[in-house]
């Protein structure tokens, strides 16, 4: 049972931005910045507790050959090197090379997306720095990843046999499943909001101006919203053949949603405020609204 203690750790990206992009028409810019930053840095650790805690037999030779790979991409794009013959090989013979080592294979896209610059350096003389490389493949993979790689992880790994009432309350019944939800819903609630209020007081770090702690409040709801990670782990902790792989499955997605409609109450709340806002700022002395 405690083999699935890591399943709610990370917030799948995809499914909050979307969520939030439905109901979003006037919050602040800064809590899609706080939600992709959260995001990123939960699938970071959870990949690192995949790397960790699940890992298969090692085979220490084929992760020392996947450095060679490595530090061949990373010196191309260091360099600014955009062509994807030159590095889909590459990143291709790492992936292969972490899978064979006996860790798992995501770890190597977060290596890769290590090497990647962010931002383009400014030379002396030169423009300030910019838009860097990691933007560049951001915006040319967007479709091959979320039109294709997503739908379909989703897809092979979402199959849920719900076996009717009778297997609901089996799912339901089961710790593993409901620890999964209360994870998902009130666990993540607490660990984004208290974290944010702890650095904020122990810190320099502040909220941003335009942010208020209801809309931090919203958006660590919206954090409960796991999916494809949250199904990796789950299928590396229980097996297929587990019983509790699919009470998993089910708690995974009851949760999910459970998250993306309490955070939707609370955000589409924090919408209306910030329309009613912008209206009044768009309102002359004379009350009539600015052309």
């Amino acid at each position: 049972v405690l083999k699935g203690w890591a399943i709610p750790t990370a917030t799948d990206i995809a499914f909050a931005l979307a969520v939030l992009a439905v109901i979003s028409t006037h919050l602040p810019s800064a809590l899609r910045t706080f939600l992709l930053t959260l995001a990123v840095v939960d699938d970071l650790i959870a990949i690192a507790i995949i790397a960790v805690f699940y890992p298969g037999e090692l085979h220490l030779q084929f992760l020392a050959l996947a450095a060679l790979p490595l530090l061949a991409f990373t010196w191309l794009v260091q360099k600014r090197v955009r062509s994807w013959y030159l590095l889909l090989p590459l990143a291709l013979a790492v992936w292969a090379l972490v899978h064979a080592s006996g860790i798992h294979a995501t770890v190597a896209g977060v290596l890769l997306g290590f090497a990647v610059p962010v931002v383009r350096s400014a030379k002396r003389g030169g423009p300030d720095a910019g838009p860097g490389l990691a933007e560049h493949f951001e915006h040319r993979f967007r479709p091959l990843s979320a039109g294709v790689a997503v739908p379909l992880f989703a897809f092979f790994s979402a199959g849920v046999a719900l076996g009717g009432a009778s297997g609901l309350k089996s799912a339901f019944t089961d710790t593993v499943a409901l620890g999964i939800v209360v994870a998902l819903v009130a666990g993540k609630f607490l660990g984004v909001l208290g974290s944010t209020w702890l650095v904020t007081k122990t810190t320099r770090a502040t909220l941003d101006d335009g942010l208020a702690w209801i809309d931090v409040a919203g958006l660590a709801l919206l954090a409960g919203v796991g999916f494809t990670v949250s199904l990796l782990i789950s299928g590396l902790s229980f097996g297929e053949g587990s019983p509790h792989y699919s009470h998993a499955k089910v708690a995974i997605l009851a949760g999910s949603v459970i998250a993306a409609l309490l955070a939707s109450v609370v955000l589409r709340g924090r919408n209306r405020h910030y329309r009613k806002l912008a209206l009044m700022e768009d309102v002359d002395g004379d009350g009539t609204p600015d052309n």
